[in-house]
């Protein structure tokens, strides 16, 4: 049943007559006569007695006008809670973040005190999750973007650090150059169980003697911190230790690529006031994240 029509025709019943609900729509007389036409052959049953008077209700009409009525204004109700909630920010937001992002717990801690009544869902993982089909609005991901169905806003950009304990580099000499990596133990972060290890760095692509490979930057923290290899982690990871003196930089001359931050969601979906609102306040927020842990990040405007 077409909804168009049916509330033509309530507005027919409402206004007494065709062309006062024409008129009151502001709509053409015979387009309004038309839909509720088809509407009664599609019900295969007449809805109003015309005369020269106005219209009249037939039976079938009125059971239709009785319950027409009620779901119109229903639908009304609903739109109206929908526009009230959207203007005071009122409702639910589905994001999806990578595991140990720790700088974005405290953006979103920070965006829910200034809307306190935006209830926050996180789904935390490292797989490439399919936005649509697991209802998340926004999704952050590191690295390009390549979906054509996602709108991709980039956010910042920064480099992730090699590290290493003073106490192994004490132990096994300071490095020259990329060459002199082959002598420590690494540790490397890599998505999927078979997948090999491998850094650019300074431009050249190297296979480390990886002894731990795993998907876990804080178990590689752990094992840095503890002395026993030389991994890389995203420099918020790495921060605190190296200001403590407990990690240094490994071969700061050849650093790791650069690495791309977007928050990322669906092109045909319309974004609610809720998700501009997100979107506009991770844009403004970043560079007061980037002063504490982006060492050498490069915030986008």
């Amino acid at each position: 049943m077409d909804l168009n029509a049916v509330q033509m025709f309530v507005a027919v019943v409402q206004a007494g007559s065709i062309s006062a609900a024409a008129e009151r729509l502001k709509l053409p007389l015979p387009t309004v006569s038309r839909r509720v036409r088809e509407l009664e052959r599609e019900l295969n049953v007449q809805l109003l007695e015309r005369s020269a008077r106005g219209t009249r209700l037939t039976d079938a009409g009125a059971r239709l006008y009785e319950h027409a009525v009620r779901g119109i204004e229903l639908l009304a109700e609903a739109q109206q809670s929908v526009v009230s909630d959207q203007a005071r920010l009122k409702g639910r937001l589905r994001l999806s973040l990578p595991p140990a992002f720790e700088p974005w717990w405290e953006l979103l801690s920070r965006f829910q005190l200034q809307y306190p009544d935006i209830q926050l869902q996180v789904h935390t993982t490292e797989r490439r999750i399919d936005l649509i089909e697991d209802g998340i609005d926004v999704a952050l991901r590191v690295g390009a973007i390549t979906h054509e169905a996602m709108v991709a806003r980039r956010i910042l950009e920064y480099r992730h650090l090699l590290v290493a304990s003073p106490a192994l580099i004490e132990r096994l000499g300071v490095p020259r150059s990329i060459d002199d990596l082959h002598q420590f133990p690494c540790a490397t972060w890599v998505l999927g169980a078979n997948a090999p290890g491998r850094w650019q760095l300074g431009g050249h692509s190297v296979e480390p003697r990886s002894v731990l490979a795993t998907n876990d930057y804080a178990h590689l923290r752990s094992r840095a911190l503890a002395g026993d290899v030389v991994t890389e982690l995203p420099p918020f990871l790495a921060a605190d230790a190296i200001r403590a003196g407990d990690l240094v930089e490994f071969l700061p001359q050849c650093p790791l690529p650069q690495q791309q931050i977007h928050l990322l969601y669906p092109s045909h979906r319309h974004p609610s006031s809720i998700i501009r609102t997100y979107l506009d306040f991770c844009q403004a927020e970043i560079s007061l994240i980037s002063k504490d842990w982006l060492q050498q990040g490069e915030v986008l405007a």
